[in-house]
């Protein structure tokens, strides 16, 4: 795994429109050696934010939208257009204002989905899509160019929190998670070993509320089980991207451009 790098911005709305523009550049140096490229999304404040802000930006045409694969981190496993699901959020920032290839835009299982009601559950969802991360791999080759990241104050990353059972998996590459601390309790979520797959994981957090997460999570003492944003690492490169308040307690020592 690569080590951390962090970088800072002043606020979170320069930080939101400073990762948009990563995104552009990773993806269209992704097309540009091979074709295609694949993106792993996340919720959350910052997240959207960064998808809405990509939306805005002239750039974006730069990038190949036909030829992107789009997945997911983790999903809340309520109905498909629930507003709660990141999916929707996704879409209404981003997605739907772009020319992508619904084939190649991979949603989270929902309840009212093949594995709902009449069908089977979270956990027949979650092994459905890690058939389909299955079927895109390529082989010898990291399984995305990029996979965004928020992190949670209790330093949980996709829905795999402190201490929860997810953490321990090994094997499979999606889990379903149940009786998670923040609602709703059912999930469906990568695991450390698929985001650790992916060529690059960025670390979103804006707000102070991060800081002491931020802080645990560069800690190279913690362990992913108990810090499960301290697991969550690219084979190639790991970057925190924060704004100054969730930056304001770095580990002593530490040095980041931008910070002031």
């Amino acid at each position: 795994m690569s080590a951390p790098a962090v970088i800072v911005h002043p606020d979170a709305g320069l930080l939101a429109k400073a990762a948009a523009a990563r995104i552009v550049t990773r993806l269209v140096d992704a097309q540009a050696a091979r074709g295609s490229a694949s993106i792993v999304l996340t919720g959350g404040g910052i997240g959207i934010a960064v998808l809405a802000e990509l939306a805005k930006a002239p750039a974006r045409d730069a990038v190949d939208w036909g030829a992107l694969d789009v997945w997911w981190g983790d999903e809340r496993y309520l109905p498909a257009g629930d507003p709660e699901r990141n999916e929707t959020q996704a879409r209404e920032a981003l997605l739907d204002g772009v020319g992508l290839d619904p084939a190649r835009v991979h949603a989270m299982p929902a309840p009212d989905g093949p594995d709902g009601p009449g069908g089977d559950s979270p956990e027949a969802g979650a092994e459905r899509y890690a058939e389909a991360l299955r079927a895109a791999a390529r082989p010898g080759e990291p399984a995305f160019d990029v996979c965004l990241l928020g992190v949670g104050p209790d330093t949980h990353v996709a829905s795999l929190f402190p201490e929860q059972p997810a953490l321990y998996e090994e094997e499979r590459s999606v889990v379903a998670v149940h009786g998670a601390p923040k609602p709703p309790p059912t999930r469906v979520s990568l695991t450390l070993p698929t985001i650790r797959s992916a060529a690059e994981v960025w670390l979103l957090a804006s707000g102070e509320a991060k800081a002491e997460a931020v802080r645990l999570a560069l800690d190279p003492e913690a362990g992913p089980v108990q810090v499960p944003a301290a697991g969550a690492r690219g084979r190639s490169r790991t970057l925190f991207l924060l704004d100054r308040p969730a930056a304001s307690r770095l580990p002593e020592g530490l040095t980041a451009p931008g910070l002031l």
